[in-house]
């Protein structure tokens, strides 16, 4: 899964770019140019995605992006968070149960899920291990 979410830009009557979620009504963003409105984006995307998980709810997930559509990507860690609570919806798996496959505190699987919180990628590749997927990081040329 790519969290890269497609993006909506307009203008409005001051000339100001309107950065919007085409997935996530609600995640919109303003800045002096497109770049800026854009790059303000993930951090209302974020916002919104923790809302999810606070409400235990599934998190909407990126659409496929028109040809020459802009994204908004998120941080690597959060889209490794974001993937690991995906899978332990589907699975129907508690932060505790997880905890017990893992061997360890209940604790560190909530800090896992904390988009807030610096966990390092390598806790959440084991983590991700446990319910069957993994992590891949890719790299890309800046557009």
């Amino acid at each position: 899964m790519v969290y890269a979410y497609p993006v909506t830009l307009s203008r409005d009557r001051n000339g100001t770019t309107i950065a919007e979620s085409v997935d996530l009504p609600g995640a919109v963003t303003a800045g002096n140019t497109p770049g800026q409105a854009l790059a303000r984006l993930p951090d209302a995307l974020i916002v919104m995605l923790a809302a999810c998980m606070e409400q235990r709810k599934p998190l909407p997930l990126p659409s496929r992006p028109r040809r020459g559509q802009a994204t908004a990507p998120l941080p690597p860690m959060v889209a490794a968070k974001l993937a690991l609570y995906e899978a332990m919806r589907q699975q129907r798996l508690s932060q505790t149960q997880l905890a017990a496959r893992l061997r360890c505190d209940p604790k560190q699987i909530r800090r896992l899920l904390d988009l807030d919180h610096a966990s390092r990628l390598e806790q959440l590749d084991t983590a991700l291990r446990a319910v069957g997927k993994r992590l891949i990081v890719e790299v890309r040329d800046a557009a």
